[in-house]
């Protein structure tokens, strides 16, 4: 049920929630097929089967390089008993764990913010990457995608920020800052790679709508006023462009969400309510 236009693919799910594609499956059948390396950066890893999969890698003799954030492996208070398993985040622990007696390469990142990676680049010529992150929740209750691209230099602007991201080099200010990468073509389609905060996604996105002529479909799982992004949704609804977009319950009605000032200004916007099957709107697409 996949969407493939040559040398990309794109994935809507989880297909437990009635979505078309198997997310778990997707990012598994990617890992498989490494033959020579994969470079790994994601923001939580609690999916057991997707952490199989990378053992197996390794096992081929695939080198495996993998990032994850540092605050799924650590509690927010200290317990009484720090030598006894378990915890809020035990598989998180478990898991990662069974990486490093595997001889995987696994680090935490070095950022005292959140990172919020969700990239794998296999072989230096494919990159998988999208909105779900690599847990159970992630890959069967969460509304999320994927986007596999086969492009070797789409590829090589990935490696370059995992070795940045491994080496703990990030931000503007950072020594040996990577330049925004330019517009490469792929099967007929543009790309442009930009990552946060270094390439100031938030200026290219701002640009991009106003490009609109018709019509603008978003779907976001936070969505925060006074961001430059929906001022301009706001001046584009006032100008006539429609705008439709789906955003979570939960993020949707907090103070200091966008949902009410674009509301008001004419932006169609449908929230998913508890309830469903769906835990979480989990997009980040538009």
């Amino acid at each position: 049920m996949s969407y493939v236009q040559g040398n990309i693919e794109v994935y809507v799910g989880p297909k437990e929630v009635g979505g078309p594609d198997d997310l778990r499956q997707t990012i598994i059948s990617f890992i498989d097929k490494a033959k020579k390396e994969l470079l790994i950066a994601v923001q939580e890893l609690d999916e057991p089967e997707i952490t199989e999969a990378i053992i197996r890698a390794k096992h081929r003799k695939v080198r495996v390089k993998l990032v994850l954030e540092g605050l799924y492996l650590a509690e927010t208070k200290p317990t009484d008993e720090p030598f006894v398993p378990g915890g809020k985040h035990k598989i998180n622990r478990e898991l990662f764990s069974a990486t490093l007696r595997s001889a995987i390469d696994s680090k935490l990142d070095f950022n005292p913010a959140t990172f919020h990676q969700k990239f794998i680049v296999r072989d230096g010529k494919s990159v998988l990457t999208g909105s779900t992150n690599f847990t159970s929740t992630g890959t069967s209750v969460n509304l999320n995608h994927l986007i596999i691209i086969h492009s070797k230099r789409i590829a090589g602007h990935y490696s370059n920020e995992f070795f940045e991201i491994e080496n703990g080099r990030f931000g503007r200010l950072s020594i040996m800052h990577e330049k925004a990468p330019t517009s490469v073509s792929v099967s007929n389609t543009r790309i442009k790679v930009l990552f946060a905060p270094d390439h100031q996604p938030e200026m290219e996105i701002m640009k991009q709508m106003l490009k609109a002529k018709k019509r603008i479909d978003f779907a976001i799982f936070t969505f925060a006023q006074s961001s430059g992004i929906d001022d301009t949704m706001i001046a584009l609804a006032k100008s006539g462009i429609k705008i439709r977009g789906i955003m979570d319950d939960r993020q949707a009605n907090q103070s200091w969400a966008a949902s009410h000032p674009i509301h008001k200004a004419g932006v169609e916007l449908y929230v998913l309510k508890p309830g469903t099957p769906v835990r979480k709107v989990h997009h980040k697409l538009m």
